[in-house]
């Protein structure tokens, strides 16, 4: 079957007429050039990043007024002999490099210290403190204080694939070059915006705390690699920078909406390890009584103190218990990076987490990362708020894993569980048939598929759009599964 289909496109190749095929590989060598453009650009986009964000911190708002000028009178005083921008051109030159040699004799001693919350919310703002100590013998005044976080450039792949917010309303151009995406993933990469802080004067040997501001953007760690103070020179044009190199870190969890308390119709299962499970590793039980030793008894059931009195072996016997067990199915499984349609995806799961729910009760957290994992939280085992900081980190599933896995997953603990919370990214036949697999099963499923557009899902399936999480999550609790 394989030769035939390429001996099929080898007979619609020789039928091509020669103006076809110049044709073709003019268009070829057409997208080659842009696709080379792009990439040049690309290249490109560090480099006008990085110089932006060093006449920002490095002139002040006279000095970028004076830079300004300086280039304006720069095109208006080429003829020297109809104007006098010239002259003007040659202030603003002097002055600026006298401002920027000035910088190189600034001189301070400071330490820094930074006090961090442990946990932030995507989307809400944060305040911390650090606390600045002038060991120098002068006053400091007029300083500027920059909290500097880590970042790494996003690679090509990225770049073209991801869609930033706003992208429709931008125009063609924008949209090929892509400078404003290239800003918009450098914010990502740094996780959040922090605005400077103007310090107040430091007296000689004084401590001093600054309180700051923070936007988280996104969710999971976010890096801090130090901060820098600037200090005007006399002129008031160009800022003279002395860094701190001071590192820390914080997580930022996902933004959750609330959720009413969701009842699914699922009984009681049986538990292997019953209610000390969920408070311990360990595959303990409830003790009820001895007996002797048969053949696949676990070593650890082993009552040693009765081997040593009786010279056989002897085991411990336990009583089965039940309890209610539910999974929170995420789907990670999207080509799409950095894409607001998984990050909504993690947003409901977060708020299912945090959804009201009897104590007693039991939640496994399954999704399939480099790996398929189920973490368990409820009856000592583990907080919401330890699932919650997984899936401040939990990222799309790399393409050489398939839906199947996280099915497979799920069908190997079905057995035990009283219902399923399952999150989808899609309605495709992979996400019907792990739908159909759990109603063969017998377990109870709440089916939720966050979307972007209009799709058509059967009555059972809840939609919830990106845009309108918070109003569609509340409307949970009015539904019977």
């Amino acid at each position: 079957m394989k030769f035939l289909s390429d001996l099929t496109i080898y007979r619609k190749l020789l039928n091509l007429s020669l103006s076809d095929l110049i044709t073709f590989q003019k268009l070829s060598s057409l997208s080659d050039g842009l696709y080379m453009l792009r990439r040049l650009l690309f290249n490109n986009f560090r480099l006008v990043f990085n110089v932006d964000r060093w006449i920002r911190r490095q002139l002040t708002p006279a000095g970028s007024l004076a830079f300004v000028g300086l280039i304006a009178a720069s095109i208006f005083g080429v003829d020297t002999s109809q104007g006098l921008a010239y002259q003007l051109f040659s202030l603003l030159l002097i002055l600026l490099l006298l401002a920027w040699l000035n910088s190189w004799f600034f001189r301070i001693r400071l330490t820094a210290q930074r006090y961090l919350p442990k946990f932030a919310m995507v989307g809400e703002i944060l305040h911390y403190r650090i606390k600045l100590t002038n060991h120098s013998k002068r006053w400091q005044r007029d300083l500027t204080l920059f909290d500097n976080l880590q970042s790494q450039a996003p690679d090509f792949k990225t770049f073209l694939t991801a869609k930033e917010p706003g992208y429709q309303q931008r125009n063609w151009f924008d949209n090929y070059v892509g400078y404003p995406r290239w800003v918009w993933l450098m914010r990502l990469c740094h996780g959040a915006d922090i605005a400077k802080q103007p310090l107040p004067p430091l007296s000689p040997q004084s401590t001093e705390e600054v309180n700051l501001t923070l936007m988280p953007l996104r969710r999971g760690y976010i890096h801090f690699t130090g901060c820098t103070v600037a200090c005007p020179d006399p002129f008031g044009l160009f800022n003279a920078l002395y860094t701190l190199s001071l590192s820390d870190r914080f997580l930022v969890l996902p933004k959750r909406y609330p959720v009413p308390t969701l009842s699914l119709p699922g009984s009681r299962k049986y538990q292997p390890g019953g209610v000390q499970l969920a408070m311990s590793v360990s595959d303990a039980q409830e003790f009820v009584s001895l007996r002797d030793y048969r053949p696949g008894d676990p070593l650890r059931h082993i009552h040693w103190k009765s081997l040593a009195k009786l010279g056989k072996p002897v085991v411990k016997e336990f009583q089965d218990q039940f309890f209610v067990r539910y999974a929170l199915i995420l789907d990670t499984f999207i080509e799409e990076i950095a894409s607001p349609l998984f990050e909504a995806a993690v947003t409901v799961a977060a708020s299912l987490v945090c959804a009201p729910r009897n104590h007693e009760t039991l939640l496994d957290l399954m999704f399939v990362g480099t790996r398929t994992y189920c973490l368990t939280s409820g009856r000592g085992l583990a907080y919401p708020e330890q699932l919650l900081e997984v899936l401040a980190c939990v990222q799309p599933s790399p393409r050489e894993h398939q839906f199947s896995s996280l099915s497979a997953l799920v069908m190997d603990h079905a057995n035990s569980l009283s219902g399923c919370l399952c999150v989808l990214l899609n309605w495709d036949a992979a996400r019907q048939s792990l739908v159909q697999l759990l109603k063969s099963n017998g377990t109870p499923a709440l089916i939720i598929v966050v979307t972007e557009t209009e799709i058509e899902v059967p009555n059972e399936v809840k939609v919830l759009h990106i845009n309108r999480l918070a109003i569609e999550l509340a409307q949970l609790g009015e539904q019977t599964y």
